[in-house]
């Protein structure tokens, strides 16, 4: 059994207590809140025997073998690097850090202490990538890549009124391309590798982030158009075309569903849907790297969220969106 302590206790962690408890290697020991009276309550709610309020203690903690990080972004560095300098392996949801000088170092103690550090991409390990990673050869020379993930934020409302969520705030790191652009650009790089060049451009909200944006990717012989908002919604599929067919993808963060018009007339469907809860295949992707000694994922490498990093701050260089992480 691998155990696993938790640091964040929102609605994301507790989607993935849900998921991950479907997986055999799975136990839950620890989780880790700034107040008691949180740790307690969330504590309370999954059956966590443990709780901390000092994330040094949890690290130290002999209970505890791994770590699943769901903070803000601006705090996944510095907590992912006092988990793995205690000699624990680390989940952090994606983005894996604020900027790729972040990430750099994070790589590196990972690295030093010999433990596992994978972002939670949890779109890599699903069942519809596997489909496209085994489908895209049969598209031919692939000339186009396009995917949007537009979404209303449910905070957004809140945000007009006046009332600033953490969604919307520069110090956590936040906005559209952090949050939801990095979902349309991590499968690009996982399937092509990083671009040569990008344009970026977004609409950037009074509170200093992004509310919508979007980029075109360019490669030696193909390009990329991905756009991305928490200001407005869209219900546009995936697409990746090739010289013989070209590949619709029902949602690029949640694939399930792809349909091949080839050329020739041709039309192939296929339906990939999950068995169990989403964010199960994450849980036992990295706890398969734990016990392999393998010291990374195979799919979600640390090359290639550096990568998916890299182009992040290029696009925020181009954007002119800045975050006090990066001073």
């Amino acid at each position: 059994m691998i155990r696993f302590g938790i640091i964040g206790t929102n609605w994301i962690t507790d989607q993935f207590i849900e998921a991950a408890r479907e997986t055999q290697a799975f136990a839950l020991a620890a989780v880790y809140s700034r107040t008691s009276e949180r740790a307690e309550a969330f504590a309370s709610k999954h059956g966590i025997p443990l709780t901390f309020t000092d994330i040094g203690e949890m690290a130290a903690s002999s209970e505890v073998d791994a770590v699943y990080i769901a903070s803000p972004t601006s705090l996944h560095a510095e907590q992912a690097m006092i988990c793995m300098n205690a000699g624990k392996h680390v989940l952090c949801e994606k983005p894996a850090a604020s900027n790729s000088r972040e990430l750099e170092a994070v790589i590196k103690t990972a690295r030093e202490q010999g433990v596992v550090f994978m972002e939670a991409m949890k779109s890599s390990f699903m069942p519809g990538f596997e489909a496209i990673r085994e489908l895209l050869p049969s598209l031919g020379p692939v000339r186009r890549y396009t995917a949007s993930y537009c979404q209303y934020s449910s905070r957004y409302d809140k945000y007009k009124a006046g009332e600033v969520l953490n969604a919307f705030k520069p110090e956590f790191s936040n906005g559209a391309l952090m949050d939801l652009g990095v979902y349309c650009l991590y499968p690009l790089i996982l399937l092509f590798g990083k671009p040569e060049r990008i344009a970026a451009s977004g609409t950037m909200l009074a509170s200093g982030v992004d509310g919508q944006g979007s980029m075109i990717a360019s490669y030696k012989e193909m390009e990329a158009t991905i756009t991305y908002s928490k200001i407005s919604n869209s219900a546009l599929p995936a697409e990746i075309q090739g010289e013989d067919g070209t590949m619709t993808i029902d949602a690029i963060n949640l694939p399930r569903k792809l349909t091949i018009r080839y050329r020739d007339g041709r039309v192939e469907e296929v339906d990939a849907p999950e068995q169990g809860l989403v964010m199960s295949y994450e849980t036992r992707a990295f706890i398969a790297a734990i016990e392999e000694g393998a010291g990374e994922s195979s799919i979600n490498t640390l090359a290639n969220s550096l990568a998916v990093m890299n182009v992040l701050d290029e696009a925020r260089r181009q954007q002119g969106l800045v975050f006090p992480a990066d001073r």
